[in-house]
């Protein structure tokens, strides 16, 4: 299996492909799973520097998704109204940080993601 941070040591992106990685990041606060979505279709055969980073940050939203879903069924034994919070919370730092390394030119490995999309 191809190592995700292959970029970090070999490869410098262009900063259009610098752009395009961010935009599949923090694109997501607004739109969702569709940015990256779109991103991946679009530029996959281009650049796979974008393919990667839109690869991660479409499966770190969904995996958000099945989380915010686990969160909401746990809403009848209330501890799912703390759980969506604190999955609100993570989700946005961790989009953060990954817009700040894509912008560096640097790979950014979302934690407890299932990847769905190889």
């Amino acid at each position: 299996m191809e190592t995700l941070d292959h970029f970090e040591d070999d490869y410098i992106p262009t900063q259009d492909e610098k752009t395009m990685a961010l935009l599949s990041h923090i694109l997501t606060l607004v739109a969702g799973f569709i940015a990256p979505l779109v991103i991946y279709l679009v530029k996959k055969d281009e650049s796979a520097y974008v393919k990667k980073h839109a690869m991660e940050s479409l499966n770190f939203q969904i995996t958000v998704a099945i989380y915010l879903f686990a969160s909401f069924i746990l809403m009848l034994v209330v501890i799912g109204f703390f759980l969506m919070i604190a999955v609100g919370i993570a989700a946005f730092v961790l989009v953060i940080l990954a817009t700040i390394k894509a912008n560096e030119g640097k790979f950014f490995k979302y934690p407890f993601t299932i990847r769905l999309i190889k």
